[in-house]
């Protein structure tokens, strides 16, 4: 753990001089099946995980006061409720720090895309105020904590391409292809909460396994609430299962199908850039938070 050199509250600290910038990569959910509810309102699921190049950016200065201060605002979030202030301030209390911490998002993941930002903003605050901190927790204690925050904050947290079953925190590992994928953003953004508590979502999906998925696939129960709700991911889909089989992810409101290679998806991007915004990104087994991690320690 490399040692940090803490900055002053006085000093005003700015993005520029950060001490520590992480990514806080998008995820797909390959397929996603609803598997039954638990008593306390939670849906259990199975779900295929898996991480793309594209992420936003977090950036991280240690303060020696105690505060934690996200510099960055976000339309609609009161600044206490972001799960990034959550998560720094989660880390605090189960360490017992005196440290705080300034903190900037580079926004680039769309809110509400079902690519999960704010799970993946969590995530990265854990392991980057951890490392930042010098706390030395592992991986797998902090994936728990941050259960805490969200149902798909452990996976960023490990930051492997998974299976998941239970609520999303039971994680088996899986090496995937990596394809290139084009995502598209609808310009809506979907509540997960909306989507979940809808009466017309199945719960029954019988339970399968990891063998099955990896050989079978499967689907996305949420995909037909959330084309009956949004008449905007609708037409998205109409529009892209045009050139490649084109599938929701999480709750949506994002859609997104595969290419051999990155060209090909550039090529339909670009097609069908005039109606529908998105972009292109490859598929990763190791998420770029863990990869920027390693060469932190490695150098």
């Amino acid at each position: 753990m490399h040692d940090a050199t803490l900055t002053s509250a006085a000093t005003q600290p700015n993005k520029e001089s950060a001490q520590l910038s992480l990514p806080a990569p998008a995820k797909l959910n390959l397929m996603l099946h609803i598997v039954g509810q638990r008593a306390d309102g939670y849906h259990l699921l199975e779900t295929l995980f898996q991480f793309l190049d594209y992420a936003d950016t977090l950036h991280f200065t240690a303060r020696n006061d105690g505060q934690i201060i996200l510099h960055s605002a976000i339309d609609g979030v009161v600044h206490d409720d972001n799960l990034i202030v959550r998560a720094a301030r989660l880390l605090q209390a189960q360490s017992n720090t005196r440290l705080g911490a300034d903190i900037w998002l580079d926004k680039k993941l769309p809110i509400g895309g079902g690519i999960g930002g704010g799970s993946s903003n969590a995530a990265t605050t854990l392991v980057g105020l951890n490392y930042l901190w010098q706390t030395q927790y592992s991986l797998e204690q902090l994936a728990h904590w941050g259960l805490s925050l969200g149902a798909d904050v452990p996976v960023f947290v490990i930051g492997r391409a998974a299976f998941a079953q239970g609520i999303g925190e039971k994680l088996q590992p899986v090496e995937l292809a990596e394809p290139w994928y084009l995502v598209a953003v609808p310009a809506v953004s979907i509540s997960t909460a909306k989507i979940f508590s809808d009466k017309c979502l199945t719960r029954d999906t019988p339970l399968t396994n990891i063998r099955t998925v990896l050989k079978q696939g499967g689907h996305n129960d949420c995909q037909a609430v959330v084309e009956r709700r949004y008449p905007e991911v609708r037409n998205a889909l109409i529009l892209l299962n045009k050139y490649v089989d084109a599938r929701l992810t999480g709750t949506g409101s994002c859609i997104f199908g595969g290419f051999p290679n990155e060209q090909q998806a550039v090529n339909i991007a670009t097609q069908i850039s005039s109606s529908l915004p998105s972009f292109v990104a490859q598929g990763a087994n190791i998420s770029m938070l863990h990869r920027a991690l390693q060469n932190l320690i490695e150098n």
